[in-house]
């Protein structure tokens, strides 16, 4: 019987290729559409909002935390798909007491491309997956290529407390690539962070993320306020975070992101 190790280390066997899959993680969801696994996906959680359709059709079993495990249990998983980060342990561990869980552990983009083939494997979907690691690796090297100045910035994901992400995260290793110098990289996580540190950060630049706060024009106005001398910019917070499929469209989007910036800092 196959077995597979996830990414912290748990192993599953399964006989065949699930037929009926729950993702517990909405970036995850995204790529399992991606690698054309419809029929197969039985179960999304309120937050998997791409694809559309998806959100419409597939049965809900609660957000990424707080899930309802009655309807996870209903559904009858032969796979449920996991992240150590978005999901909450002790019910993944409940889960796990009916059904295989394959857990990713996502730091970096190279964490990434290893989940995609590791659920590609699982699923019969190796083909597909690799095509999607190769585009993804091919853009980024692209990016990276394509910028020699690295302008600081600070890069928010909540309000009241503001808070930050750490060196040890996607999201700043995601900065990297596109080209941005997170200045709280020194930091651990998702720390709280002060107006004042904010502004003795040495940031040319405040991101403030789509989500899961949802930032809007009304925060650039009150930061900039509050920080004079620095320029705030809306950011697109599932390019940066979700670490599946979507990471095939980062490199047009930071192409985009840029001319942004440059118009932003030379104003």
């Amino acid at each position: 019987m196959p077995v597979y190790t996830d990414q912290i280390g748990h192993t599953i066997e399964l006989p065949s290729p699930p037929q009926r899959i729950v993702s517990l993680v909405p970036s995850q969801t995204e790529l399992l559409f991606d690698l054309g696994l419809d029929t197969e996906v039985a179960g999304i959680t309120k937050f998997c909002v791409h694809p559309e359709q998806w959100f419409r059709s597939k049965t809900r079993i609660g957000g990424t935390r707080q899930l309802h495990i009655d309807k996870i249990r209903a559904l009858s998983p032969d796979l449920v798909i996991a992240n150590k980060e978005e999901n909450w342990q002790n019910e993944v561990k409940e889960i796990e007491t009916f059904a295989p869980v394959w857990t990713s552990d996502i730091h970096t983009t190279d964490d990434a491309m290893q989940m995609i083939r590791s659920i590609g494997a699982i699923t019969n979907r190796q083909e597909a997956a690799e095509r999607l690691v190769k585009k993804i690796s091919r853009d980024l090297i692209s990016l990276e290529s394509s910028k020699t100045a690295r302008i600081p910035v600070a890069y928010l994901i909540w309000k009241d407390p503001y808070m930050t992400v750490g060196g040890d995260t996607f999201i700043s290793n995601m900065l990297d690539k596109a080209g941005l110098q997170n200045v709280f990289a020194d930091r651990d996580r998702y720390p709280e962070i002060s107006p004042e540190a904010l502004e003795s950060s040495g940031a040319r630049l405040v991101l403030l993320s789509s989500e899961p706060f949802p930032f809007a024009q009304k925060h650039i106005d009150a930061l900039e306020t509050l920080l004079p001398g620095k320029r705030c910019l809306l950011v697109d917070g599932e390019m940066f975070s979700w670490y599946g499929s979507r990471m095939q469209h980062f490199s047009a989007y930071i192409q985009r992101f840029w001319k942004e910036i440059d118009q932003l800092i030379h104003q």
